[in-house]
Protein backbone atom coordinates (compact mmCIF):
# COMPACT_ATOMS: atom_id res chain seq x y z
CA UNK A 1 0.00 0.00 0.00
CA UNK A 2 1.41 3.39 -0.94
CA UNK A 3 1.80 6.06 1.70
CA UNK A 4 0.12 9.39 0.97
CA UNK A 5 1.76 11.11 3.94
CA UNK A 6 -1.42 11.61 5.95
CA UNK A 7 -0.93 11.47 9.71
CA UNK A 8 -3.69 10.71 12.18
CA UNK A 9 -3.82 10.56 15.93
CA UNK A 10 -6.08 7.69 17.01
CA UNK A 11 -7.80 7.66 20.39
CA UNK A 12 -9.20 4.35 21.67
CA UNK A 13 -12.25 4.49 23.97
CA UNK A 14 -13.65 1.57 25.96
CA UNK A 15 -17.20 2.82 26.61
CA UNK A 16 -19.71 4.69 24.45
CA UNK A 17 -20.72 7.09 27.24
CA UNK A 18 -17.10 8.09 27.78
CA UNK A 19 -16.78 8.47 24.00
CA UNK A 20 -19.81 10.79 23.79
CA UNK A 21 -18.54 13.03 26.59
CA UNK A 22 -15.05 12.87 25.09
CA UNK A 23 -16.30 14.03 21.69
CA UNK A 24 -18.00 17.03 23.30
CA UNK A 25 -14.91 17.85 25.37
CA UNK A 26 -12.48 17.45 22.48
CA UNK A 27 -14.59 19.55 20.10
CA UNK A 28 -14.96 22.11 22.90
CA UNK A 29 -11.15 22.51 22.97
CA UNK A 30 -11.17 23.33 19.23
CA UNK A 31 -9.86 20.01 17.92
CA UNK A 32 -11.32 18.94 14.56
CA UNK A 33 -12.32 15.26 14.64
CA UNK A 34 -11.89 13.44 11.33
CA UNK A 35 -14.19 10.50 12.15
CA UNK A 36 -15.34 8.18 14.94
CA UNK A 37 -15.63 4.44 14.33
CA UNK A 38 -17.75 2.27 16.62
CA UNK A 39 -18.63 -1.44 16.59
CA UNK A 40 -22.32 -0.59 17.04
CA UNK A 41 -24.48 2.53 16.61
CA UNK A 42 -24.08 5.07 19.40
CA UNK A 43 -27.17 7.19 20.01
CA UNK A 44 -26.40 10.90 19.92
CA UNK A 45 -22.98 10.59 18.28
CA UNK A 46 -24.09 12.38 15.09
CA UNK A 47 -25.26 15.38 17.09
CA UNK A 48 -22.11 15.37 19.23
CA UNK A 49 -19.92 15.37 16.10
CA UNK A 50 -21.98 18.20 14.60
CA UNK A 51 -23.19 16.30 11.54
CA UNK A 52 -26.04 17.82 9.59
CA UNK A 53 -29.12 15.84 8.64
CA UNK A 54 -28.67 13.62 5.59
CA UNK A 55 -29.96 14.83 2.22
CA UNK A 56 -30.45 11.27 0.99
CA UNK A 57 -34.29 11.55 1.21
CA UNK A 58 -34.15 14.49 -1.22
CA UNK A 59 -32.14 12.36 -3.65
CA UNK A 60 -34.64 9.51 -3.20
CA UNK A 61 -37.53 11.82 -4.04
CA UNK A 62 -35.78 13.15 -7.15
CA UNK A 63 -34.91 9.65 -8.36
CA UNK A 64 -38.49 8.53 -7.72
CA UNK A 65 -39.86 11.54 -9.59
CA UNK A 66 -37.55 10.69 -12.49
CA UNK A 67 -38.88 7.11 -12.48
CA UNK A 68 -42.49 8.32 -12.48
CA UNK A 69 -41.93 10.74 -15.35
CA UNK A 70 -39.93 8.18 -17.32
CA UNK A 71 -42.61 5.49 -16.88
CA UNK A 72 -45.47 7.78 -17.92
CA UNK A 73 -43.63 9.23 -20.92
CA UNK A 74 -42.55 5.74 -22.03
CA UNK A 75 -46.05 4.25 -21.81
CA UNK A 76 -47.80 7.25 -23.36
CA UNK A 77 -45.32 7.26 -26.23
CA UNK A 78 -45.40 3.51 -26.86
CA UNK A 79 -49.14 2.93 -26.47
CA UNK A 80 -50.38 6.32 -27.69
CA UNK A 81 -48.16 7.29 -30.59
CA UNK A 82 -45.59 4.66 -31.59
CA UNK A 83 -47.84 1.57 -31.69
CA UNK A 84 -51.44 2.53 -30.84
CA UNK A 85 -53.77 -0.43 -30.28
CA UNK A 86 -57.34 -0.50 -29.13
CA UNK A 87 -57.43 -2.98 -26.23
CA UNK A 88 -60.81 -3.69 -24.67
CA UNK A 89 -62.35 -0.56 -26.16
CA UNK A 90 -60.13 1.77 -24.08
CA UNK A 91 -58.51 4.95 -25.28
CA UNK A 92 -54.96 4.82 -26.59
CA UNK A 93 -53.71 6.79 -23.60
CA UNK A 94 -55.57 5.63 -20.50
CA UNK A 95 -53.96 6.36 -17.13
CA UNK A 96 -55.38 3.55 -14.90
CA UNK A 97 -53.56 0.72 -16.70
CA UNK A 98 -50.31 2.71 -16.46
CA UNK A 99 -50.32 2.84 -12.64
CA UNK A 100 -48.62 -0.54 -11.88
CA UNK A 101 -45.72 0.04 -14.28
CA UNK A 102 -45.35 3.62 -13.07
CA UNK A 103 -45.23 2.51 -9.45
CA UNK A 104 -42.67 -0.21 -10.13
CA UNK A 105 -40.35 2.05 -12.11
CA UNK A 106 -40.63 4.76 -9.44
CA UNK A 107 -39.58 2.33 -6.71
CA UNK A 108 -36.82 0.79 -8.86
CA UNK A 109 -35.16 4.07 -9.82
CA UNK A 110 -35.53 5.47 -6.31
CA UNK A 111 -33.83 2.42 -4.75
CA UNK A 112 -31.02 2.18 -7.31
CA UNK A 113 -30.45 5.94 -7.20
CA UNK A 114 -30.21 5.97 -3.40
CA UNK A 115 -27.69 3.12 -3.40
CA UNK A 116 -25.57 4.81 -6.06
CA UNK A 117 -25.76 8.16 -4.27
CA UNK A 118 -24.78 6.57 -0.96
CA UNK A 119 -21.74 4.87 -2.50
CA UNK A 120 -20.62 8.05 -4.27
CA UNK A 121 -21.06 10.32 -1.23
CA UNK A 122 -19.40 7.78 1.09
CA UNK A 123 -16.47 7.42 -1.35
CA UNK A 124 -16.93 3.65 -1.40
CA UNK A 125 -15.38 2.61 -4.69
CA UNK A 126 -14.88 -1.06 -5.55
CA UNK A 127 -11.15 -0.54 -6.18
CA UNK A 128 -10.48 1.55 -3.07
CA UNK A 129 -8.67 -0.06 -0.15
CA UNK A 130 -10.45 0.77 3.11
CA UNK A 131 -8.51 2.52 5.86
CA UNK A 132 -8.29 0.72 9.16
CA UNK A 133 -7.36 3.05 11.99
CA UNK A 134 -7.56 0.22 14.53
CA UNK A 135 -8.78 -3.34 13.96
CA UNK A 136 -10.52 -3.36 17.34
CA UNK A 137 -13.12 -0.87 16.08
CA UNK A 138 -15.04 -3.82 14.65
CA UNK A 139 -14.91 -5.76 17.91
CA UNK A 140 -15.28 -3.89 21.19
CA UNK A 141 -13.47 -0.53 21.06
CA UNK A 142 -14.51 2.92 19.89
CA UNK A 143 -11.92 4.66 17.72
CA UNK A 144 -11.60 8.41 17.20
CA UNK A 145 -9.40 9.53 14.30
CA UNK A 146 -8.00 13.07 14.34
CA UNK A 147 -6.25 14.40 11.24
CA UNK A 148 -3.08 16.13 12.41
CA UNK A 149 -2.81 18.28 9.27
CA UNK A 150 -6.32 19.71 9.81
CA UNK A 151 -5.54 20.88 13.36
CA UNK A 152 -3.30 23.73 14.49
CA UNK A 153 -2.30 22.08 17.77
CA UNK A 154 0.67 19.80 18.13
CA UNK A 155 0.46 16.03 18.35
CA UNK A 156 1.38 16.10 22.04
CA UNK A 157 -1.33 18.65 22.91
CA UNK A 158 -4.02 16.67 21.09
CA UNK A 159 -2.81 13.46 22.75
CA UNK A 160 -3.12 15.08 26.19
CA UNK A 161 -6.62 16.31 25.34
CA UNK A 162 -7.61 12.80 24.24
CA UNK A 163 -6.27 11.27 27.46
CA UNK A 164 -7.99 13.94 29.58
CA UNK A 165 -11.32 13.17 27.88
CA UNK A 166 -11.29 9.43 28.53
CA UNK A 167 -9.16 7.79 25.83
CA UNK A 168 -7.63 4.59 27.18
CA UNK A 169 -4.78 4.78 24.66
CA UNK A 170 -3.53 7.14 21.97
CA UNK A 171 -1.66 5.99 18.85
CA UNK A 172 -0.29 7.62 15.74
CA UNK A 173 -1.30 6.19 12.36
CA UNK A 174 0.29 7.07 9.00
CA UNK A 175 -1.30 6.42 5.61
Amino acid sequence: MSSTGEKFLVGIFDDEDILLHGVEGIRGKGVKIHEVYTPFPVHGLDEALGYKRSRLPIAAFLFGLTGTILALVMQIWMLGFDWPMIIGGKNFVSLPPFIPVTFELTVLLSALGMVATFFIVSDMKPYKTPRSYDIRSTDDKHVMAIDLTANKMSKEEIGQILKANGASEVNEKNF
